[in-house]
């Protein structure tokens, strides 16, 4: 599937430049990934209204959650995208850098005698640690939503996707993130789940 434009572009600067990787921790990860999350966010916020003249029918928080299934795929070691030359090797160094991120988290949480963990999460893909990047995600989406949305006001999702099928609070979240709860928490998109290369073929359509 061809890259859409928004991707081409996307914001994980930051995550290939991280030097020291033999010191980065879960809590560092998170902190960079939001970074990433929340200039991607005002990146996309910015540019919307001008894009919206030529497409009436998008809508932000749908935009939002395209790039936010992307970073998901990059962080989970599932992202498609090469690019040229430049890109593919900057592409290449970041997922480097997730690699040896993430072995560093394994050893963290398989310390000791954690049969269950190590189980798990044992790497049978040459230093991927999919199935750890898997949780890890899954952990931390709800985190990395309110950083591409931190910006985000007057906007609704697509779908009645939050609890009881209520639509989003105007700024892409389930509600106005003051009361503490699951539907506080909810992220309203599950596009991170969609195989990458069916939501381009769709963002394209």
């Amino acid at each position: 599937a061809c890259a859409p434009y928004r991707r081409l572009h996307l914001c994980h600067h930051n995550l290939e430049k991280i030097t020291d990787t033999n010191k980065t921790t879960t809590h560092n990860l998170l902190a960079e990934v939001c970074y990433a999350a929340k200039e991607e966010g005002e990146t996309l916020t910015t540019q919307h209204g001008e894009h919206k003249r030529t497409n009436n029918e998008s809508q932000l928080c749908t935009v939002l959650a395209r790039s936010f299934a992307d970073i998901g795929d990059i962080i989970r070691g599932k992202d498609l995208f090469l690019g040229n030359t430049y890109e593919s090797a900057q592409r290449e160094q970041l997922e480097k850098n997730l690699k040896e991120i993430f072995e560093n988290i394994y050893n963290d949480v398989t310390r000791g005698n954690n049969k269950e963990a190590q189980k798990r999460y044992q790497d049978d893909n040459g230093g991927n640690y999919y199935q750890l990047r898997e949780d890890w995600w899954y952990a931390n989406r709800e985190t990395v939503w309110k950083a591409i949305t931190c910006n985000v006001h007057g906007s609704d999702y697509f779908r009645h996707t939050c609890n009881g099928q209520h639509k989003t609070q105007n700024n892409c979240r389930c509600n106005d993130g003051k009361k503490p709860g699951t539907n506080a928490d909810q992220v309203p998109t599950y596009f991170d789940y969609v195989p990458q290369y069916l939501r381009w073929f769709e963002e394209w359509a």
